[in-house]
């Protein structure tokens, strides 16, 4: 039994399939994919977010090949900055933020870099007094405040400064000056094209019809080789007795199961278990957190826009964050050669303004705010839509550690379930991720291997029928995974209050949960140890 048809639950799926099982798929939206699913307006597709198509695991990739073959393109990437009325390349390319912000801001900001680095470093916990020492002050505010302080609501004092090593990995002016002069020196002939780092990757792959085409081609293979895919189902209750799960409940049914693999936020299915488990497990489960997200499609009579695939707003004048141009996607998520279609996205808390703004008052508003940039002409907006994503990005803050072992605990205990992908595992990873969890779960439940789900460790020897997963390629697969910055203080920079929790036994104090501790409750030492 598999809950979620997002990347991992379908993933997972398919490799029982493979091996002749069948399974039982419950996805509580109409249709497949999870945050990788293609939306569809009357003949205009668009994604929740962008999703390229790149991994370094040669399992993954070959899924992709062997499910939709050469309904893939390989497309050129752009990606830009927008700030103050200038484009900025992204990553960083000094000469062209030099043109960018001109010479006496270039001036302006390289003292300011030049301040940081004379002054003896200090402690630096936090994500601004690490940036600032960095990069300097001026840099700082340009491009790295704003949008990050959209993206997950708290300002960026109070994200823990261990999520930029891991964010901008290796990233300074002395490599961005060289990666400048290597790019130079390469397209005049005199140096050799190398392997590019993953910020520097200028083409990717990207299904035609866009991502939720591979999970759509995915759910006919299913149902092909006997698995159902139900869609519409959310499961509601999810029956236990201590060491084993024995079914689930949605409005239309139960179903039973020998094994069980859940994608489902863990905080909802803690909260979904009959009957209730002990106070301090549904205490625990109260500690995880998230940052919810939403888009506004417009649909605009023009028959091009910017260039780019996307671009970052790092405009403080705005709310919008980023802004997707569907058609430098695929030409053929436009149904129309003369129109365009723009995703405005917006980071949010369930519950805050923009969440509860109706969809005429947000497009209206993304509506304004695209002119207001100068991107487009108000008047050429003729439609749109609005997509709200629940829980899109899981929140690292000071408590979910400790909510996160008492769970991990709990799971030592019940064999027969197993959590995968990014909200199953509260976990902000790409889809390649998710999907690999998926099949090493499958795999346990097959008897194939033995492996620990929370680790994404794979024995290099073991290649049985084909499936290979070497120690380098899950080393390379960590290192391509986006971070998510954990929170020194967690808090919303929209409203001065910490984000909506819901229930849960542990107290709030100076906007961070009072932790819970997490120490022999099922019979042993508690896994935070």
């Amino acid at each position: 039994m598999v809950i979620g048809g997002g990347p991992a639950g379908l993933t997972a799926a398919y490799e029982l399939a493979r091996h002749g099982q069948a399974s039982t798929v419950l996805e509580r939206l109409p249709g497949v994919g999870g945050l990788s699913r293609t939306e569809e307006y009357k003949g205009y597709r668009f994604d929740i977010g962008g999703h390229r198509f790149f991994t370094r695991v040669g399992v993954v990739a070959r899924m992709w090949r062997e499910i939709l073959g050469d309904e893939f393109l390989v497309r050129p990437r752009l990606s830009r900055i927008y700030y103050q009325g200038y484009f900025f390349q992204y990553p960083l390319d000094p000469l062209d933020a030099l043109l960018g912000l001109g010479l006496w801001e270039s001036l302006r900001c390289m003292a300011s870099y030049g301040a940081a680095k004379l002054r003896k470093p200090g402690p630096q916990p936090d994500l601004e007094s690490w940036l600032i020492f960095r990069f300097g002050m001026r840099l700082y505010q340009k491009f790295f405040e704003s949008y990050t302080e959209k993206v997950w609501g708290v300002p960026c004092r109070e994200i823990a400064a261990e999520w930029a090593a891991q964010r901008i990995r290796g990233l300074s002016i002395k490599v961005l000056v060289e990666q400048t002069a290597k790019s130079v020196l390469e397209k005049l002939g005199f140096a050799r094209r190398g392997e590019r780092p993953k910020t520097l990757i200028e083409e990717f792959e990207y299904p035609r019809l866009g991502p939720g085409q591979m999970w759509t081609a995915t759910q006919r293979y299913l149902e092909d080789h006997g698995t159902q895919v139900r869609c519409g189902e959310q499961v509601t209750r999810i029956r236990w007795e201590p060491g084993r799960v024995l079914s689930v409940e949605t409005v239309q049914g139960s179903f039973a199961g020998d094994h069980f693999l859940s994608t489902m936020p863990i905080r909802e299915l803690i909260e979904a278990l009959d009957p209730a488990p002990p106070a301090f497990l549904r205490a625990a489960a109260a500690q995880f957190n998230y940052r919810d997200f939403l888009t506004v499609a417009l649909i605009l009579k023009v028959p091009r826009s910017f260039p780019d695939n996307w671009i970052y707003i790092h405009e403080p004048a705005v709310k919008v964050g980023r802004i997707q141009n569907y058609k430098n996607w695929s030409p053929d998520m436009v149904p129309d050669p003369a129109m365009t279609c723009l995703g405005m996205e917006y980071f949010c808390f369930e519950g805050d303004g923009l969440w509860s703004a109706s969809d005429d008052e947000l497009i209206a508003q993304a509506t304004r705010e695209l002119e207001q940039l100068g991107l487009a002409k108000a008047g050429d907006v003729v439609d749109g839509r609005v997509l709200r994503v629940p829980k899109a990005y899981p929140v690292y803050d000071g408590a979910y550690k400790q909510g996160l072992a008492t769970v991990r605990e709990f799971l030592a205990t019940v064999p027969n379930l197993q959590l995968i992908g990014r909200n199953g595992m509260h976990r902000y990873n790409n889809q390649d991720h998710s999907m690999l969890t998926g099949m090493l779960a499958a795999r346990n439940i097959l008897g194939l291997g033995k492996f620990d789900l929370w680790q994404v460790n794979a024995d290099e020897d073991y290649h049985e029928d084909g499936f290979r997963v070497s120690s380098d390629e899950v080393a390379a697969l960590e290192a391509t995974q986006p971070a998510t910055p954990e929170l020194v203080r967690l808090g919303s920079a929209e409203n001065g209050k910490p984000p909506p929790r819901d229930g849960g036994e542990g107290q709030d104090h100076g906007g961070q949960r009072e932790p819970i501790a997490a120490r022999g409750r099922f019979g042993g030492p508690g896994l935070a140890e």
